[in-house]
């Protein structure tokens, strides 16, 4: 039986992942908790995972895996999964058409759209490359597509060099999405979004880089991160 700070963990590790795709920080698994060092949350994630709740995969930076939820939070009605969208550029609206199911495997076939900088921003890339298989249940309403990640600056919030990013299409961002930005209109990047006043801040997820500060005019919100997906 857990207790109510391993069952609050695991929910809220639970919530973020269905609705970013990736877990939460250490750092926010403490703010959320009300915890005064991470330390506690290590002691939390270590019980949830001797009970077989969650799973630590090695070699990632802080990389969750949820295993089981107990029957408490199975009875409990599914929040609305998180909103993300791709860089459009100049591309056809017949390219980002809704995803067509997959019956027998229960997938949507999405467009990948071709790369995105989890680094230092590159520029946006409009044409499909081919398509992808995405688990229909990691999507919801709307459009979405799907874009390469290149770069290891969003490694802490378990994003690789080479993983795919589910993306749907959105304009809004509140603060703390993970989201595709195009900068200037020129260059696309995959970071966290914060707004201050009149200013954008672009927030990478390593240490090694640093936040970027934009005038809001400069940046334009193309979508929202929903789901990740990694080829071993």
């Amino acid at each position: 039986m857990l207790t109510k700070k391993q069952l609050d963990l695991l929910e809220f590790i639970n919530t973020r992942v269905q609705r970013d795709g990736v877990p939460p920080s250490f750092d926010e698994m403490k703010e959320a908790l009300d915890l005064r060092s991470k330390s506690g949350i290590h002691r939390l994630i270590t019980a949830l995972e001797e009970r077989g709740f969650i799973r630590r995969l090695a070699h990632r930076a802080r990389a969750l895996e949820i295993v089981k939820l107990p029957d408490a939070m199975m009875n409990k009605p599914a929040k609305p999964a998180f909103e993300p969208r791709v860089i459009t550029g100049d591309k056809p609206a017949s390219q980002l058409r809704r995803a067509m199911p997959i019956e027998t495997v229960g997938a949507i076939e999405l467009p990948l759209m071709g790369r995105i900088a989890a680094g230092v921003p590159i520029a946006a890339i409009s044409e499909v490359a081919h398509n992808v298989a995405v688990p229909q249940s990691m999507l919801g309403s709307g459009e979405h597509y799907a874009l390469e990640v290149r770069g290891d600056s969003m490694i802490d919030v378990g994003i690789n060099d080479g993983d795919i990013v589910v993306i749907r299409e959105t304009s809004a961002a509140d603060n703390g999405d993970i989201v595709v930005a195009l900068v200037e209109d020129q260059e696309a990047t995959l970071k966290r979004f914060r707004r201050q006043g009149g200013m954008i801040a672009l927030e990478a997820a390593n240490p090694a880089y640093e936040t970027r500060i934009y005038h809001d005019h400069q940046v334009k919100v193309q979508g929202r991160l929903v789901g990740l997906i990694r080829t071993y």
